[in-house]
Parts: C-alpha cells; structure tokens; sequence
C-alpha cells in the first residue's frame, strides 16, 4: 500500500465544534485586551469623522443632498471596517503561524484548515461589525437623524469584514516576512482607503478612477452604509451585497488554499 493510499481522506465538511472551540479561544483573549483594542477601533474613525467631517465641512457644506458631516460620517464606516478587518487578518495570522505557532497547536485538535480559516475571519468580522457602528452613533450627537436603515448597518459591515480579514488572512500566507506588509498597506489597503467615496463623491473622479472605485469592495460598502441610513435602493443594494459576498468568497477560496500550503492540514 502507498503511502498516499494509506493516508487519511482529507474532511472538506464544517463542523460546529472546532469552530465553537476556536471561538472560545479568541474569547479568551479578547476578555485580556478588549479594552485597549476597544478604544483604537472606535476612537481613531471618530477622529476621521471629526477632522474631516468639521475641516472639510467647514468649506463645503453639503455634498448631493447630503450634509458634509453625514456623508463623511457615513464613509466613515466602510473605512473603520477596513482597517479593523485586514489589520487583525495579516499581522495576527502571521504572529500566530510563524512566530507564536498558535496554528500548529489548533491543528493538533481535530480542527482542518479550512475550519480554522473560517471562525478566525469570521470572529475579525463580528467584532468589525461592531466597532464600525461607532461613527454613526458620534454622528447621530451630531445632528444625524435616525432611520430604522441603520439596524442594516451591522450586517451590511459584516460582509465587508469578512472579506478583508480574509484577504490579510491571504496575503499573511504569501509574504516572506512581516515586514512585507509595508507593500499591501501602501499598494493596496492605502489606494482602497482613498478611492472609496468616503470623502468625496466617485463621481467627482477621473473617469479611469471612477471605474477603479466601482470594483472597490469599499465602495460597494460606502454605498450599502449611505442607503441604509437615507433610504434603500432594492436594486441597487442588491448588486452592492452581492459584490461583496462574492469578494468575500474568493478572498475565503484564496486564504485557505494559501494557510494549507503554510500549515499542516
């Protein structure tokens, strides 16, 4: 019998208890440092919305039929869900395979790759959806008025979350060394963060840049955010959470094919 005959079949199937297990664990350390990691996610947009929305807003009052302060504020969103969703995907996944080998241990338990994949993002996301509701709720102090629309906030972020932990979750599987991020953050989240809608409209941009924008995930979330809070568009909203699903599915196809490569499955 060959050895790969004689190997194990590999399990492609979910499983509620690793991922629960994994959930227990990132608990676990959430419960030492949710205070300082609280306050980085939820005061740094806050000051985004802050400079921008009263520096900016102080020259331009209103942008469509929008105050500047709530399209900021509403930009805003996308943008805190970036940073507290690709941050955590690279520089965790990669401190915890190479340096801490917190994977090795995982997958010593009866958990696969794909299954441990799937609760670290999914975890990344839940807290993102979270702490990306912050400037909606500085805002709402503001002069924001309220809609039943931001309920759909959360799960709209949800999504974008997903996809962007999962792709610093991949790029933390092809790099050479940590300081190789240094190139996606400024070639790659840097360009997203500014090309988005966030502070300005898309329309506003160079043709080429607005077709560069409107593959953006950010955009499609921007998008998703400012509906949500004046007024839905079915259609429209539609196709934006159906651009995010499918960027968050092949970032989960490429994040697991690369943290297999890197681990033992």
């Amino acid at each position: 019998m060959t050895a790969e005959a004689g190997r194990a079949p590999r399990l492609r199937r979910f499983e509620v208890a690793p991922l629960r297990g994994i959930w227990r664990h990132e608990l676990a350390l959430y419960k030492r440092y949710w205070m300082t990691q609280s306050f980085a996610s939820m005061v740094e947009p806050t000051f985004y919305l802050l400079a921008f929305g009263y520096g900016f807003g102080s020259m331009v009052a209103a942008v469509g039929h929008y105050r500047y302060l709530d399209f900021v504020a509403t930009g805003v969103v996308g943008t805190a869900a970036l940073f507290t969703s690709v941050f955590p995907g690279m520089f965790n996944s990669y401190i915890r395979r190479a340096f801490q080998h917190t994977y090795d241990a995982i997958l010593a338990a009866p958990v696969d790759v794909h299954e441990l994949v799937t609760a670290e993002a999914l975890w990344i996301a839940a807290k993102s959806s979270v702490y990306s509701c912050t400037p909606i709720v500085v805002a709402l102090f503001f002069g924001l008025d309220p809609s039943f629309g931001m309920l759909l906030v959360p799960f709209m972020v949800f999504f974008l979350a997903l996809g962007f932990g999962l792709f610093g979750m991949w790029t933390s599987s092809v790099v050479p060394s940590i300081n190789s991020f240094d190139y996606v953050i400024t070639g790659v989240v840097t360009p997203l963060f500014l090309v988005a809608g966030t502070f300005f409209p898309v329309d506003a941009l160079p043709d080429w840049a607005g077709y560069a924008a409107r593959v953006n995930p950010l955009y499609h979330c921007v998008e998703l955010v400012r509906h949500a809070v004046f007024g839905l568009r079915p259609l429209a909203d539609l196709g934006h959470l159906g651009a995010l699903v499918a960027f968050a599915a092949l970032m989960w196809i490429l994040a697991v094919r690369g943290m297999r490569k890197r681990l033992i499955d």
